[in-house]
Parts: structure tokens; sequence; C-alpha cells
């Protein structure tokens, strides 16, 4: 994992959710490079190449990251502050991928520059919808940087 090219990094540490996303992005065929991390200290650890990472060529950086909200050590909002506010990755295209509807947190995601912000369908077609027209977006169809 050092040093792999990463399309989609995927920041979730509900493994149901995790699973579910994984699961949706292969039905639409979207087989990119896929790393799951599982908390908000693991994705800063990637993107910066600190703690068990250290070494990681950081230059290598993804197309896209799903970042969830809520969770443990560090939670979203605080890594898409950290991303944003580095020149080594604000212009990478962060989607809060999320099941918070509420206003303070879809106001402060876009506040800190995400790029979209996505309730969570609870419906499995729903959510499988969702994330195949969001990857093919991000993935596919919008003009990166690089």
């Amino acid at each position: 994992m050092k040093n792999k090219a990463v399309d989609i990094l995927l920041v979730e540490d509900n493994m149901n959710d995790a699973e579910l996303t994984i699961r949706s992005l292969r039905k639409a065929k979207i087989n990119n490079k896929l790393i799951h991390l599982k908390n908000g200290a693991e994705a800063i650890d990637f993107l910066f190449g600190n703690g068990n990472l250290d070494g990681r060529e950081h230059k290598i950086q993804p197309k896209l990251i799903l970042l969830d909200l809520k969770m443990s050590k560090i939670d979203g909002l605080e890594v898409l502050s950290r991303i944003k506010s580095d020149p080594r990755t604000k212009a990478i295209p962060v989607v809060m991928l999320t099941s918070s509807k509420e206003h303070p947190d879809i106001a402060r995601a876009y506040m800190l520059g995400a790029n979209s912000y996505i309730v969570k369908p609870v419906e499995y077609d729903e959510f499988a919808k969702v994330i195949s027209n969001l990857s093919f977006y991000w993935l596919l169809m919008n003009q990166s940087h690089a």
C-alpha cells in the first residue's frame, strides 16, 4: 500500500456501510483501486505519511475521497479541514457521505471545503444508485486538476 496509486479513499468506521459502498461501486462496474480506512486518524496518516504509514509516497494521492462525518478518533469535519488546508491535498475532491441531515453539519462541511455532501439513503437500491452516480461523476465526468 505504501506507494501504490489509489483512485478512491473510503473513510468509514461503520463496516456495514463500508461494505455496502464497496459492493455498490463494484455493482456499478467501478473497479478503480480503492482503499478503505476505518477512522479519521488512519485517513490523516495515509494522506500525510504519518504514523504507521510514515514513508508512504504521499505525492501519490487519491482521485476521490468518500468521507464519513461521525467517526472515532478524528471526525470527518476535522479530516476535511486538514485536507483542504494543506496545499498537497486541497485539490482532491472530498464527498461527505454520511447519515447526518443536520443543517449545522452540512453548512460546516461546505464551509470547510467539501465538494459534495450526500446523505446515505437507507434503502439498498437507492444507496447503490447514489454511489454509482457519484463515482461516475467524480471519476469519469469531472475534469480533475491532475
